[in-house]
Parts: C-alpha cells; structure tokens; sequence
C-alpha cells in the first residue's frame, strides 16, 4: 500500500479524536525515525517524552524477547518475578514504598486520586473531601484525571466530572493557601507543567505546597508521568527541590515504549488501600515489568542522567541563541532535556515545516514549541536540530 492508501485506511476504521500529521512511520533507530517512504526524522518528540533510550536498542529489545519467551502475561492473583523485581526497583528511586503498576499515566493518576479519598475516608468517615488541582495542568483524559486537568476546553463535553476539585494558580502559592479548607485531602500538579506550556514549579512553591501539606495533613501528590525518568536530570523533577511527595505518578519513560505505569506512595497512605478497593487486568504484567527494570537497570549502567545534564545545558544554551535570533521566538522555558520556545508564529505551522524538514517537535499549550527528545542524544543531534529549526522558523 502507498502511504496515501495506509492514510485513507487509517481515516475509515480509526477513531477520529487525533489530527495526525500526513506521515506513515514505520521503523526506528537510534534518535530517527523513518516513515515507509524512507524519509528520515530526526526525533525531539519521542512518542511524547516516552522513547527515552532510543530506538532498536539492541539491550532493552533482548530483554524484552527474553521475558516473551517466559511469560508474557498472568492474573495479579499470582506473584510475578519481573514485578517484583520492577515494584523494588520503582520505590527504591522514588523514596517511596508501596507501587501500583497500571498501564497508563492517565490511570496512575487515577490510582492515586483514589488513594488521597480513601486516605481521608478512613481518617473521618466522610466522603466529601476536596482536591486541590492546577490551573492549565493536564492529569489525562479519563474522568477522574479529566476532572482534575485545569483545562475547560477538555471538559465542558464531559461534565459532570467528579466533585469537590477546586484549581489553584500554578507558582502561585497564595492562590493554593486561599482554596485548603478542612475538607482538603490532596494537592496535586506537575513539577513541570508539560501541556500547559513547560513551566517549572519555583523553589517556593514547591517548598510551600509541602508545608501547607504537612501543617495539615494533607496529601502532596506529583504528576511525574512526563518530567520525569530522568528528564530533567534528576531521576524524578520533585529531586530538583529537595521533596518528596506523599504520592507520585509515573508512566511515559518508565517503559520506554511498553505500554505502563505506576503511582507510588508513602507507607502510611499506601496502607489504606485494601484488597477490592484498587485492580487491574494488565497492569505489573511479566512483560510490562520486564521493561521497567530493564529501564531502570539501563539508566544506571549508560549513566543517562550525567547525559541528560550534559547534553540538556547545550540544549538549553543553543534554544537561547534561538531566541536572541529570531523576532518570533520569545522566550526559553524548561529544564534539562524537556524544554520549550514560545512563539509568535502559529505553532502549528511550524510544527508542519519542521516535519517537512526532517525534525519531529510537537506543540504545547497554544503557542510553545516542545522539545523532549531521547535521553540518549548527543551535543551534534541538538546541532542537527538547531539547524532544521532555524530553517524551518
């Protein structure tokens, strides 16, 4: 089939929810992806922050031909080893102790807003507790993640949305102060706002969400599905401010490619739930978990956090160039090898150009050009970058 044909197939049987770019990609290698006409790209998108090693790393593959091989999937009425093996390997670099393996970051965000109700249910016996979200946050798209994504537009088609969420102004730790009430079971964002533009948390507002929380017992829970598995540098973007939350959400990276993810928590939430409260089918499944601790194993061997910290200074000192260049570009934000450019031009637009010019980028918010590339990259893939950058703006 012509790559026209694969996308009027794909126009009849899938569901309409996504404006995809007119390419059909078929293999990958390395940081490049290459669509079924041969044309090469080179990849700052990574499957939205998720390919973090790479593509046909011949290490993860092996691995992950391996636990085929075994036993690709049974029932969490049984232990597994690769689960076992992946749940240490989480709550050892999270800090925390007890984890819940899911297959999205959508549903590790509803895992943990479920953890926070049960947490301040068995505390009162009441089950009007209330959330404390961000403004232009994005959680996921399900009703409970929907519920506390601070984006109207993703919502008005789906309301009523759970209750008792009330949104606070990102960085702005006033705003938050002015929302707790008694009924408070939870403050959640991201460390580092991903669809809503590549905004950093400021020390201060982390470190205050933090006192705020423990002043009253209230559960600080991070969304670390896109900042984090290394892409700011630390393992987690919360190790950046010194904090630990009481409950964090991962996904994206922890696979790198396997569908799955997790929310982790403190022992003493985490205790809450019980047998019947939480479940799932595929979630902490052999092959699911044989990635994860792969991954991890990966991380430390390849030293992928000195690369990040390396290579995201070079990136971050080249997008500032970029923006002392162009009138259309404004401004830098993000931190190690999550990064984005605010842009006067149309961002799609320059998305499309980019495409055209071999470079995969993708948007975020309305008017941020977003850039998350594999963690593996090298000083001359961010030169090969700028270049198409710089002729595409």
């Amino acid at each position: 089939m012509t790559k026209q044909e694969y996308i009027d197939e794909a126009d009849k049987v899938l569901l309409h929810t996504y404006n995809r770019f007119q390419i059909v990609l078929n293999k990958g290698d390395g940081v490049n992806l290459y669509d079924i006409e041969g044309k090469k790209y080179l990849d700052f998108a990574t499957g939205i922050a998720v390919f973090a090693l790479g593509y046909n790393n011949k290490e993860y593959n092996d691995a992950l031909k391996e636990q085929i091989d075994k036993l690709i999937h049974t029932s969490n009425l049984y232990y597994n080893v690769p689960a076992i093996d992946a749940a240490s390997k989480v709550a050892k670099s999270t800090g925390l102790d007890r984890v819940f393996f899911t297959n999205s970051g959508t549903e590790a965000i509803e895992g943990a807003i479920k953890l926070a109700r049960k947490y301040a249910f068995l505390k009162d016996g009441n089950t009007d507790h209330e959330i404390i979200a961000m403004e232009h946050s994005f959680h996921g798209r399900s009703m409970g993640a929907l519920s506390v994504t601070g984006n109207p537009h993703y919502q008005e088609a789906f309301k009523p949305l759970i209750g008792g969420v009330k949104f606070a102004k990102f960085n702005d730790l006033e705003s938050v102060k002015e929302l707790v009430t008694d009924k408070t079971c939870a403050i959640i964002f991201e460390p580092v706002q991903g669809e809503g533009g590549i905004y950093p948390a400021t020390e201060e507002f982390m470190q205050g969400v933090r006192k705020i929380c423990d002043e009253n017992d209230i559960l600080m829970i991070c969304d670390e599905v896109q900042c984090g598995m290394g892409r700011t540098g630390k393992m987690f973007a919360c190790e950046n401010y010194n904090i630990k939350p009481d409950i964090m959400a991962v996904a994206k990276a922890l696979g790198c490619g396997i569908p799955v993810g997790a929310f982790a928590a403190k022992e003493n939430v985490a205790s809450a739930m019980v047998p019947g409260d939480h479940g799932t089918t595929y979630g902490g499944n052999p092959l699911a978990c044989a990635a994860v601790s792969k991954v991890f194993d990966m991380f430390e061997e390849h030293k992928i956090l000195d690369n990040v910290n390396e290579v995201g200074a070079y990136l971050a000192s080249k997008l500032d160039e970029i923006v002392e260049e162009f009138q259309c570009v404004t401004a830098r934000r993000g931190m190690g090898l999550i990064q984005g450019i605010v842009l006067t031009k149309p961002v799609g637009d320059v998305v499309k150009k980019c495409i055209e010019n071999g470079l995969l980028v993708i948007s975020a918010g309305s008017d941020v050009l977003r850039m998350v590339p594999p963690l593996i990259i090298s000083k001359k893939d961010v030169d090969d970058m700028i270049e198409i950058l710089k002729k595409s703006l």
